[in-house]
C-alpha cells in the first residue's frame, strides 16, 4: 500500500511545473510527511463537484457537456488524490450526419445515433499553487475509463466511436477562490480543459481507427 501511495504521488509531481522557488521548496519539505496521515489515520476528507462543456477538434467531432464528482483525501495543503464518476452527454458535429451512410463506409451495419451518455471512471490528482485562502491557481489532472451507454454507436462525420472501454485523460488549469478567507476548505474553481478520448475499438474507415479530442470550460466547487 504504502509502496502503491508513494508511486502515484511521485508520478504526479512529475507532470506538474510549479513556478516558484518557494514552492518546491514547500513541496520537498512536506514529501517525508505526505504518507504520515494515511498510516496515522488522520485523513482529511474532500470532495469536488465540477460542470464542464468541451467543443471538438478536427473533422470526426463531438461536443461534451457533463458533470462529474470526486472523493478522496487532501495529503498535503498543496495536494489531493481521489476517485471520480461523471455523466456525460457527447453531441456529434459534422455536415455528414443525416442519417446517409457513405458508400466506402465498411460498418454500416452498426447502429449510429448522433446522442449519447457517456460514463467516465477516474482518479483525480489535483495540485493547489499558492496560498487556500486567497485566490491561487491549481492543476487538476483526470485518467481512467469512460464507456457509451447503449448498444449504438457514436456516429460522427467518416468515424464511429464504439460502446468499448475508452482511454480518458482529462487535465484542466484554472483559479481557485476561496468563499471566504474564515472559511478556506471552500472554493469555487473556473479552468479550461482538455479531454481526450481513444481506444482500438474505434472505427475511422479512411485511416482506420479515431482520437478524439476537446477542448473547453470547467466549473466547480469543493468543500
Amino acid at each position: 500500500m504504502k509502496r502503491l501511495l508513494f508511486s502515484a504521488i511521485a508520478f504526479a509531481l512529475l507532470m506538474v511545473s510549479v513556478p516558484a522557488r518557494a514552492q518546491y521548496y514547500e513541496i520537498a519539505n512536506q514529501i517525508p510527511g505526505l504518507l504520515s496521515p494515511a498510516l496515522s489515520g488522520g485523513l482529511n476528507y474532500k470532495g469536488y463537484v465540477d460542470f464542464s462543456g468541451t467543443a471538438g477538434i478536427g473533422d470526426n467531432r463531438a461536443n461534451f457537456i457533463g458533470i462529474s464528482t470526486s472523493q478522496g483525501f487532501k495529503y498535503a495543503s498543496w495536494f489531493f488524490m481521489g476517485v471520480g464518476l461523471g455523466v456525460d452527454v457527447a453531441m456529434s458535429q459534422g455536415h455528414d450526419l443525416l442519417g446517409t451512410e457513405p458508400l466506402e463506409d465498411p460498418y454500416d451495419y452498426y447502429e449510429t445515433t448522433k446522442t449519447k451518455v457517456m460514463i467516465p471512471v477516474f482518479t483525480d490528482f489535483r495540485f493547489n499553487l499558492g496560498n487556500e485562502s486567497t485566490v491561487s491557481a491549481f492543476i487538476d489532472l483526470k485518467v481512467g475509463a469512460a464507456w457509451l451507454l447503449g448498444s449504438s454507436y457514436l456516429r460522427m462525420e467518416n468515424a464511429y466511436l464504439s460502446n468499448e472501454t475508452q482511454f480518458y485523460l482529462k487535465p484542466t488549469i484554472g483559479v481557485r477562490i476561496p468563499v471566504n478567507t474564515k472559511n478556506s476548505r471552500q472554493a469555487f474553481n473556473v479552468g479550461i480543459s482538455y479531454q481526450l478520448l481513444t481506444s482500438n475499438h474505434n472505427y475511422y474507415w479512411k485511416s482506420g481507427s479515431v482520437t478524439m479530442n476537446n477542448v473547453g470550460v470547467t466549473i466547480g466547487y469543493e468543500w
